[in-house]
């Protein structure tokens, strides 16, 4: 049927009207569109570039090569050494337990690398380089560099890792490095990035720990180019890091490894300072351990024979260690009562063996007793008597005021861990500590060094120092940093009469030079070297009534682990003091006869700097010194990282 004109006419007016606003709606849309790609490319174009090269370029930290250690001499104690590894891309090899099948006919790959390897491609990506094996030799990685074609994914990489070329001479002290832990980073409220990096490692003990700022360095950084998953394409650009600055010790490395080498079987620590200056020399404490092996991840068998050992090789004896300081002390106790007034150098005190206070006898080492002494002779046969009658009349407190004056009882700031404080107990501690008043009876204890009285070698080894010298030395460790001086911390005189000190001084030549001296075996026969000391045995607990009903009279008799501490201080020359000494064996006995000797070959090895000629002894005594000497377990010189027997 045919449509009206009139309803074509008005059909044909809709379909205008609407094709013009569908029209104008187009040209609306493309209108916009246009403006926002003008806003987009124009006037926001600066901001999308910067998107868009955010998502191209990434920005990697560099480590920078951690700061090196030496000895006083120049000779290196921590080093960075060229590690080489071989590391594998997932992406890249395609079957890679086909191609680490390959690898392992040219470098030593046990079954373990291989399953550790597989274990830890498989939870990267693909394109992530995983280590296969590292500290290589150049032999094993000039190999795999040749057959490189047979090896897809394969490369071989060079990096730094830390190494101690002493193995363990220097481990209490200097200590070691390792991996970045989650403790690590919970200790630090800002911590670096540099400590985000996979394997970044810093000290864990030691100057290493100490040192951490210094040793660390600046971290680099390098502009590389990436794909949309994250591959990399090509390094833009590249900054080095600032290394860390190299630190200079105020030790001699040979000293110390004669020190160890002297100290090897025992349980023991020396300490070696240089009277004038404070400097330590030696800082010993045996037996040690290879820190090399805590860096390349020691194995659970070598760290249980670590922990189980009843010598302790992890424990730093020389610093951490406190010890009752037994008659060593007896010195403070003089001074004490020196300086107070309340004897004179010529007073003398009947010494029948024992002295009574209260309900309780208080003996004398010498059961037969010393009869009248005074103080020189007091100091020479170290007569206990004497000490509990002098110790009522000046006090506890007089008494530990003058072991504070020579370093007892003080934490010296030096970078060591666990440096202990030590104890010299007053009547406020006492009644602070344990709720309770203070009793004659700990006074006589500790005038003799016992009790509550506790001093660290270290400690031991600057109070020596002190009286040698009469000023308040303090030690030093680090002698400089990259190459400049640290300062030697200023001393005065000690706050005592000077008459008083050269009486004790006088006193500790007779103990090792004098035939009643208690260290009279240990003396040094070159006149100009000759040494003043003093011995001292600290109780480390009484033989009791059943013991004895069973024997057991003598300390030998006892277990191992029950028996007295032996100890030992001294210093030499003694007309011009130069180096002190402190010695101190565990569960040793008799400090005349386990100490003594240890501290005179120290301070002779000290003095000569090298091994001491046997002239320097008596002479009924050179034929064992020079089997001893030529016993000594000392380092190669040509073996620049020994695996220590010590360890």
């Amino acid at each position: 049927m045919k449509r009206p004109p009139r309803d074509m006419d008005l059909s044909s007016r809709r379909i205008a009207r609407r094709a013009l606003v569908l029209g104008a709606a187009q040209m609306g849309f493309a209108g916009l569109l246009g403006w926002q790609m003008r806003r987009m490319q124009v006037e926001d174009a600066e901001e999308y570039r910067m998107l868009a090269e955010e998502n191209r370029i990434n920005m990697r930290l560099l480590p920078p090569a951690r700061g090196l250690i030496f000895d006083r001499n120049g000779s290196p104690i921590a080093e960075n050494d060229q590690n080489y590894r071989i590391v594998i891309v997932r992406e890249d090899a395609g079957d890679v337990a086909v191609v680490l099948n390959r690898l392992r006919q040219l470098i030593p790959l046990s079954d373990d690398d291989i399953d550790r390897t597989l274990r830890e491609i498989k939870r990267r990506s693909s394109f992530v380089p995983v280590t296969v094996s590292d500290r290589l030799a150049w032999d094993d990685l000039a190999r795999v560099a040749v057959n490189a074609p047979a090896l897809p994914g394969v490369r071989p990489e060079v990096g730094l890792s830390r190494s101690y070329p002493l193995g363990s001479d220097f481990a209490h002290v200097v200590g070691y490095v390792g991996p970045v832990s989650d403790y690590d980073l919970s200790k630090l409220q800002d911590p670096d990035p540099l400590l985000q990096i996979p394997k970044f490692q810093i000290g864990k003990i030691g100057i290493e720990a100490k040192e951490e700022m210094v040793l660390r360095g600046r971290a680099g950084n390098s502009q590389i180019e990436v794909n949309a998953v994250g591959r990399v394409m090509r390094e833009l650009s590249r900054t080095e890091g600032t290394a860390g600055r190299n630190l200079q010790l105020t030790m001699d490395e040979t000293l110390q490894n004669f020190v160890q080498a002297r100290l090897d079987g025992q349980s023991a620590a020396v300490v070696v300072t240089d009277v004038r200056t404070g400097d330590l020399l030696a800082v010993a404490s045996s037996p040690s351990f290879d820190p090399n092996k805590f860096v390349r991840g020691i194995s659970s068998a070598d760290y249980r024979l670590l922990t189980e050992n009843k010598y302790r090789p992890l424990a730093n004896k020389s610093v951490q260690g406190v010890y009752p300081p037994g008659s060593t002390f007896k010195m403070v106790t003089a001074l004490a009562a020196l300086e107070a007034g309340v004897m004179s150098t010529e007073d003398t005190v009947w010494c029948p063996g024992y002295i009574t206070a209260g309900d309780r006898r208080f003996h004398c080492w010498k059961r037969g007793g010393h009869g009248h002494v005074n103080l020189h002779e007091s100091l020479t046969q170290s007569c206990d008597v004497y000490y509990y009658d002098v110790a009522q009349r000046v006090g506890i407190d007089r008494i530990s005021a003058m072991a504070n004056k020579l370093g007892l009882g003080v934490r010296f700031d030096i970078p060591m861990s666990a440096v202990a404080d030590g104890l010299t107990p007053t009547r406020a501690w006492k009644q602070a500590r344990h709720g309770a008043d203070w009793v004659i009876g700990d006074t006589l204890n500790a005038s003799i060094g016992q009790g509550y009285v506790l001093a660290s070698p270290l400690q031991l080894s600057v109070m020596t120092a002190r009286l040698a010298s009469g000023t308040d030395i303090s030690p030093r460790l680090i002698r400089a940093v990259d190459g400049v001086e640290e300062p030697v911390l200023r001393t005065g005189p000690l706050d005592i009469n000077p008459a008083h000190l050269r009486a004790v001084r006088r006193a500790m030549f007779a103990v090792s030079n004098s035939r009643r001296g208690t260290a009279y075996r240990s003396r040094i026969e070159e006149e100009s070297l000759q040494m003043a000391g003093k011995t001292g045995t600290s109780q480390v607990r009484n033989i009791s009534k059943a013991e004895r009903a069973r024997g057991v009279f003598r300390n030998e008799d006892l277990p191992w682990e029950r028996r007295d501490h032996a100890l030992f201080v001294g210093f030499a020359p003694y007309a011009d003091p130069q180096v002190a000494v402190s010695v101190v064996v565990e569960h040793g006995g008799g400090g005349s006869a386990a100490a003594a000797p240890i501290a005179r070959d120290v301070v002779l090895r000290t003095l000569y700097g090298e091994m001491p000629p046997l002239n320097a002894y008596p002479s009924s005594q050179r034929e064992l010194i020079e089997e001893q000497q030529r016993a000594l377990p000392l380092r190669d010189r040509g073996d620049p990282s020994p695996e220590s027997s010590r360890a």
